[in-house]
Order: C-alpha cells, then structure tokens, then sequence
C-alpha cells in the first residue's frame, strides 16, 4: 500500500515536471520572438518611418493636385438665355467651353452643350458633354410619361427634386439609360408650357454637376 502511494507521488511529480517544462519552452519561444520583433523593429525602424513619410507625402501631394484642380475652375463663367424662353442662368467651371442655341428654331427652342476644354462635335454619337441644357417643345407631363417604361423596366431610377435656387418648382431627378446609346443624370422640370432638362452624360463630370451647376442654375418660371 505505501509503495503505491509512493508511485502516485512520482506520477504527480513527473506531470508537474513536464508541466514546468513546457511553460519554460513557451517562455523561451515567445521571448525569442519578441527580441526578433523588437530588433527587425530596431533594425528597420528608419526605413519604415521613411516610408510612412513618403506615403503621407503623396497623399498630401494628391488632395493638394485635388484641390488645385477645383480651385482652378474659378470664378465660374455665366451664361443668360433669352427672357423669352426663361431666362435661364447657366454657370458652369471656367476651364469649360459651352454652345447654347437659343435661336428657337431647332429642335429644342434652347439647346446648350459643355464640356472641359473644346466642345466636341454633337454629331458624333461617341461625344460625351458634361452638361446638356435642353427646353423642349413639350409639357412637363408628355416629357414623363415618355420616360414611364424605362421606369417600369429598371432603367431609369427617378426621385423628386427642386434647384436649390427655385425651392418651389418641383421635377424629379432620373438617372440611368437616359437614351439608347447614353446613361447619366438628368434633373426634369416644368417650364411654363415646356419642359426643362438638365444633364450630364456618364459619371466622370457627375461631381461638378452636383456641386457647380444645379447648386447655380436658376430661370423665370
């Protein structure tokens, strides 16, 4: 009986010693990787704030290219249409060019085109324009319901909208498959006994169309 007691303190003593062990190999491992960490950091540390510095540098450096790109598209130029179609105002960046035909003798009685630099040709079906400015010879409502199945197939998304300038003439916002061949976001009010339409093609000029032209573009209703 008392040598059996005795093994069991043995076992108890061997398991305790392999315990000790194993705790002291988890030390030693963890303590080394901590000094390889601590010298890699050591070692290198020059290195990795140069290159923490240079990011930060470019980062800097693209929100000033940013920012110097807005700035430069002021003071906004202006554009004033005939009183007999609305007398609409149209500001846009200076660094655009624009072609208004406001004869009232086309298609539309004032149809306008603006983009940066020169004005493509509008015959060429691959132009993109900034912006598009159209009064067309029909109500507010024909215009609408010509857009109903475009809505009714998921093309077109559309939501009520006002111009920041004239809070009381409400139309609605659409943006989608504006025609076959184009998508964008085009603002839809009423004008008179005509209907105004207000857009840019694609999404590249989408920025300075929700921040220069709509927060600026007014009219006589």
């Amino acid at each position: 009986m008392n040598k059996h007691n005795q093994d069991g303190a043995v076992s108890g003593v061997v398991i305790s010693l392999v315990f000790a062990i194993l705790l002291l190999l988890g030390a030693i491992g963890f303590g080394a990787w901590a000094y390889t960490s601590r010298q890699d950091y050591k070692d290198n540390v020059d290195a990795k704030v140069s290159v923490a510095e240079e990011a930060a540098r470019k980062d800097e450096s693209i929100k000033k290219d940013k920012q110097f790109v807005e700035d430069y598209k002021k003071p906004l130029k202006t554009y004033i249409g005939p009183d007999a179609y609305g007398s609409l105002v149209i500001t846009y960046p200076k660094t655009w060019s624009g072609y208004v035909d406001d004869t009232g003798t086309g298609n539309a009685t004032v149809d306008g085109y603006f983009a940066p630099g020169i004005v493509p040709s509008k015959e060429d079906k691959d132009s993109v324009f900034a912006l598009r400015v159209q009064i067309v010879n029909q109500t507010y409502s024909q215009t609408l319901k010509a857009l109903e199945s475009k809505q009714e197939d998921g093309k077109l998304k559309a939501e009520a909208y006002a111009l920041p300038k004239l809070p009381k003439v409400v139309g609605v916002k659409v943006t989608g498959e504006l025609d076959s061949q184009k998508t964008g976001t085009m603002v839809i009010l009423p004008l008179r006994s005509q209907t105004l339409q207000i857009w840019t093609e694609g999404t590249q000029y989408l920025n300075d169309y929700n921040n220069n032209i709509l927060p600026n573009f007014s009219f006589s209703p």
